[in-house]
């Protein structure tokens, strides 16, 4: 089922419930996503971002260093509770009685599937299918009036059967959504006591699901999890891109402000423009901490949230735990990026992905024990005393080296040589542009100065200190202009350098072209050789 046909149906359900039912889902700190507005689903933007993705570290790979969405990001796009306990607990090899029990549904044996259809129907959502010439708005309408009446409309046990339901229909094709028809019930254990479900972390759990998704291959077209998510982060942190439309300035979850750009191009298209966008997008048109004009009005979820941000910590959704490793994007955190040592994969071991609790019963909190305690104590604080992001961006280089760039039309840099200097003069732009705004700050504090002394009378003493600091305010502007000149020479020469290294890298690759082609001819001319000769040598026997 597609991506929004799904949001559609979830929406009607959430529609349909009674108002003590949808305060209990706004209580257990749902209630923001159904404030978002139905978004198209942009899938050569998610592909494009997918293939960035790097399963060691858990970020993306970008030609400016590692970028990861992080719990503010989780918090403040979505307006999910980042805060609280572990979302840990039991999977079991069979969820039959369970799924019995506490939503009176069938599962097959040895599944932790609940059948699609079967779901929506004891939501009353019958005949799902949308109808001819009917419109978004009529279709969601339609869906609400016909689930309303089948829903009971007083607390009691039958109500909070029909709430679990709905939450497994939320969480396993909105929040928690995988490919495939089937709803999956895993999180159904937690579901047992519904005045717990509110106290879980969800925000987190949901960026576990989003890591574990983009590890995914980069072939794969279908979306998975709340998509709005990942296109929103990125209309904010690479809005040069220019696929999202700021329609709704100012609502809260910002993910309400935006709406998906609509492009008519075939996808193979959409994602080589998008492939070469990103491979030459410009560094100071990165976004690291859009939202630092952003205020907490509106958003009470902020508060016990904030203790939670710019920490490094593990991520828990049962069989899910992930690490966030913040310390690779210092620059997020309003710091340059230090030089680290890079995650490798076997940190911390775990079953495949296609694990979903079919084999064993397994106790999460016991198994991810070290990782849980991690959580509770907020993980560990990302700080850092580099100056300059040259050796993070050197080491960056020599471990990606061409990987990084994945348009066609970029010459693949076999030794990373390229890489390198693009790092470096990454670095150097940055430190150029640092250098500038502290010019003009310095130029504006001076300004201010000789107005001060231009106006009102003031003392001997006073005129003293005035004049004192405008020549020390003269002269640290003569060194910053001299540092910015000095920066400016180094950025010429590093753009240079990997100006004369990519033609190099072309005339290696012109010359390979070459080679191949002269091998391929010598190969043919011998294959021809050899034929002939084989004519010739039976001619001779015939004749004979």
């Amino acid at each position: 089922m597609r991506a929004r046909v799904s949001w559609t149906l979830v929406l009607a359900a959430f529609l349909a419930l009674p108002p003590f039912q949808r305060d209990r889902v706004e209580e257990m700190g749902f209630g923001e996503i159904f404030r978002i507005e139905r978004m198209r689903v942009d899938l050569a933007l998610t592909q494009a971002l997918r293939s960035r993705w790097d399963t060691e570290a858990n970020a993306f790979v970008f030609p400016w260093g590692h970028m990861i969405p992080s719990l503010e990001d989780v918090s403040r796009i979505t307006g999910l509770s980042v805060y609280g306990r572990a979302m840990s607990g039991y999977t079991y090899p069979c969820y039959h009685d369970i799924a019995e029990r506490l939503l009176d549904l069938p599962v097959e044996r040895r599944s932790s599937l609940v059948p699609r259809v079967a779901l929506q129907e004891s939501l009353g959502l019958f005949e799902a299918g949308k109808n001819a010439g009917e419109s978004e708005d009529e279709y969601l309408e339609r869906l609400a009036r016909v689930s309303r009446r089948e829903l009971a409309s007083e607390p009691g046990p039958q109500a909070d059967l029909e709430l679990r339901r709905f939450l497994v229909l939320f969480l396993g094709r909105l929040l928690f959504a995988t490919r495939g028809d089937a709803v999956h019930c895993c999180f159904l254990p937690l579901l047992a006591d519904l005045g717990e479900v509110g106290g879980y972390a969800w925000g987190a759990a949901f960026l576990a699901h989003q890591f574990d998704c983009l590890s995914a291959s980069d072939r794969q077209t279908s979306t998975s999890g709340f998509y709005p998510f990942l296109q929103v982060w990125a209309y904010l942190h690479l809005p040069a891109l220019g696929r999202g439309e700021l329609t709704r300035p100012g609502l809260v979850p910002i993910a309400r402000r935006w709406e998906s750009r609509r492009d008519t191009r075939h996808l193979a298209d959409q994602l080589e423009r998008l492939q070469e966008a990103i491979d030459s997008y410009p560094y100071l048109d990165v976004v690291w901490q859009p939202y630092l004009g952003e205020g907490d009005e509106g958003q009470p979820w902020l508060v016990q949230a904030r203790p939670y941000f710019g920490r490094s910590v593990w991520l828990h959704a049962l069989n899910l735990v992930l690490p966030l490793n913040l310390f690779l994007t210092q620059l997020s955190l309003g710091f340059r990026q230090s030089v680290v040592e890079f995650p490798v994969r076997d940190r911390f071991r775990r079953p495949g992905r296609s694990f979903r609790g079919l084999h064993d019963t397994t106790d999460w909190r016991e198994w991810a024990q070290e990782q849980i305690e991690n959580w509770e104590g907020k993980g560990k604080s990302v700080k850092s005393t580099a100056t300059t992001d040259d050796a993070y961006l050197w080491a960056y280089a020599l471990k990606y080296g061409g990987k990084v760039y994945k348009s066609a039309r970029h010459q693949v840099d076999v030794a990373g040589e390229v890489a390198s200097l693009r790092a470096l003069l990454l670095s150097a732009t940055h430190d150029r542009e640092a250098a500038r705004r502290e010019t003009e700050e310095l130029r504006r504090e001076l300004e201010s100065v000789r107005r001060g002394a231009g106006g009102a009378s003031s003392s001997r003493g006073e005129e003293s200190d005035r004049a004192s600091l405008q020549a020390q305010l003269t002269a640290a502007i003569s060194r910053a202009e001299e540092a910015e000149r000095h920066l400016e020479d180094r950025e010429r020469d590093l753009r240079l350098s990997t100006e004369h290294a990519m033609d190099l890298q072309a005339q290696r690759d012109r010359y390979q072209g070459e080679l191949q082609t002269t091998r391929g001819d010598r190969d043919q001319l011998r294959i021809r050789a050899e034929a002939a000769e084989t004519r010739a040598t039976e001619a001779t026997g015939k004749r004979d």
